[in-house]
């Protein structure tokens, strides 16, 4: 009889051991597809640049050092690979240089009124708020891979299985995080 009973519970054991490997699995492909979300949206941005770089070259010629810089940071956000923490930075310096074309633009009323143009920075805030999006997705797999990896005894599990915590994809410019200064 005793050994009915520890053989259930060795069965119970093993089968809790095998459902929290399955969740782990699971969130793992979670992760792995909010990053590949974010990945689709940032190449398409990227192919958005040259185009809209291109468009502006002729109207901009004050602004050569700024279309030039754009150029050169979509290149290094090309170049990021696919670790998140790395991508993030690159991607971050790529946003803050095209915030500052749109500001510079603002400057050339012709420009502003190329309907070429306007569709593509059209279709560049719609991308970046795809980014948001699938960034808001990725992070939120990431931190339920990482409390399921940390937390006991799914720990136990995924130490012995070697599944390891996500990195988050994080604005790292703190003036990105500052409360804007509104005077009416």
């Amino acid at each position: 009889m005793t050994t009915i009973v520890i053989l259930a519970i060795i069965a119970a054991i093993v089968l809790y051991g095998i459902m929290i490997y399955n969740k782990l699995v699971k969130n793992r492909q979670m992760v792995e597809e909010g990053w590949s979300g974010i990945d689709v949206q940032l190449k398409r941005r990227s192919n958005l640049v040259p185009n809209l770089v291109s468009a502006v070259k002729g109207y901009m010629k004050h602004e050569k050092g700024l279309l030039e810089r754009i150029t050169e940071l979509r290149a290094r956000a090309s170049e990021a690979g696919d670790q998140p923490e790395a991508r993030g930075k690159a991607e971050q310096a790529l946003s803050g240089a095209l915030a500052n074309l749109f500001v510079a633009m603002e400057n050339y009323p012709d420009l502003k009124a190329n309907e070429n143009v306007m569709e593509l920075q059209e279709a560049l805030q719609t991308v970046e708020d795809e980014i948001q999006m699938s960034r808001r997705y990725y992070n939120g797999a990431v931190r339920n891979n990482n409390v399921l990896v940390e937390s006991f005894p799914s720990n136990l599990v995924a130490n012995w299985f070697k599944f390891h915590k996500g990195e988050f994809f994080e604005i790292e410019d703190d003036a990105d995080r500052a409360v804007p200064k509104v005077e009416l």
